[in-house]
């Protein structure tokens, strides 16, 4: 089958373990679904997996892609739930210490088709299409835990988002404005700054500018990057909480701020299945959608792999067959 996957791991230049081609057609073990893919997004844990971060060097080859949406042998179209726990947990997926995404140790989702587990897929809403539906599983779900579960802001309170034009960035605004939240926005151009603004953003600034008054909550992906003024941006008694560092996971903690402000630091990892049902009716009922700032054919991949290094997106880049 057409897949685009990693052919070995490549620290240096992640891009040259790109492979557009032919690999071998999956194989569902018991209580698995095969899902023919119709759409497929791209996240920066592509790249990632490309660097060989995250897993084993045995595991390449690896097809790329933690999420997708597709369809089913009787023809029902799904959204996959990228997060595979393991089979004897009982608990929430995200803290099973077994627990992997797709490309880690089971073949993602830039193919013709992909095996997951029968939990792992979900009805997709008509209201959605496939590209939309494909944002989902990891950009979206991942804001939505971010600021639904794990931040405590209320409506009317106001949030600041490090980076404008990302994936999760791009969900962690157009949420937020949904829910009744006033939302700030960094960003380090005036066309990701313009894009925040298109998206609902009820202010936007450029990286690292002082800001007219202390917020009650930070989204952070960017790492050590903005770190600093994610630490001087927060009240007393405010909320960082963190789910990437694209720019590197060593800046400064600033202890003195943090205990002495009371400041609290939140990881949050990915969603669980319940949540990704949650988002998803929360999308219509809300009338939102996932911004899609390029949709490529599968076979085009490295247009889109080039984009994401680069810092050229404007939402998220989605592949179609």
């Amino acid at each position: 089958m057409f897949a685009v996957y990693a052919a070995e791991p490549n620290p240096d230049d992640p891009l040259a373990a790109l492979t557009v081609g032919e690999r071998p057609d999956p194989v569902a073990p018991d209580g698995w679904v095969e899902v023919d893919v119709r759409a497929a997004s791209l996240n920066m844990h592509d790249l990632w997996t490309l660097k060989g971060v995250g897993i084993k060097a045995e595991r390449f080859p690896m097809i790329l892609g933690c999420d997708g949406a597709g369809t089913l042998a009787d023809g029902t179209e799904v959204v996959i739930h990228s997060v595979i726990g393991d089979p004897g947990w009982t608990g929430e997926e995200t803290l099973d210490p077994k627990r992997t995404l797709l490309t880690e140790l089971h073949q993602g989702t830039f193919a013709d088709k992909v095996v997951v587990p029968a939990r792992n897929v979900l009805p997709k809403p008509a209201d959605l299409s496939f590209s939309e539906a494909a944002c989902m599983g990891t950009a979206w779900l991942t804001a939505y835990r971010m600021l639904f579960v794990k931040s405590g802001l209320r409506p009317g309170q106001t949030m600041l988002v490090q980076g404008a034009s990302g994936g999760v960035s791009t969900a962690l605004i157009e949420l937020g404005r949904a829910a009744g939240l006033r939302v700030w926005v960094t960003g380090r151009t005036e066309e990701k700054r313009a894009l925040a603004t298109e998206l609902g953003a009820h202010a936007v600034f450029e990286s690292g500018a002082r800001l007219p008054e202390k917020v009650d909550g930070v989204f952070e992906t960017v790492g050590k990057a903005t770190w600093s003024h994610s630490m001087r941006a927060l009240r007393p008694g405010g909320v960082i909480v963190v789910s990437g560092s694209t720019s590197g996971p060593d800046p400064s903690a600033d202890l003195q701020r943090l205990f002495f402000l009371q400041l609290s630091v939140i990881g949050s990892t990915m969603g669980t299945r319940d949540e990704l049902a949650d988002l998803m009716s929360f999308c219509a009922t809300a009338g939102i959608r996932p911004r899609i700032g390029s949709e490529l054919p599968m076979a085009d991949a490295r247009a889109g792999f080039e984009a994401m290094q680069a810092g050229e997106t404007a939402g998220k880049i989605v592949f179609t067959r």
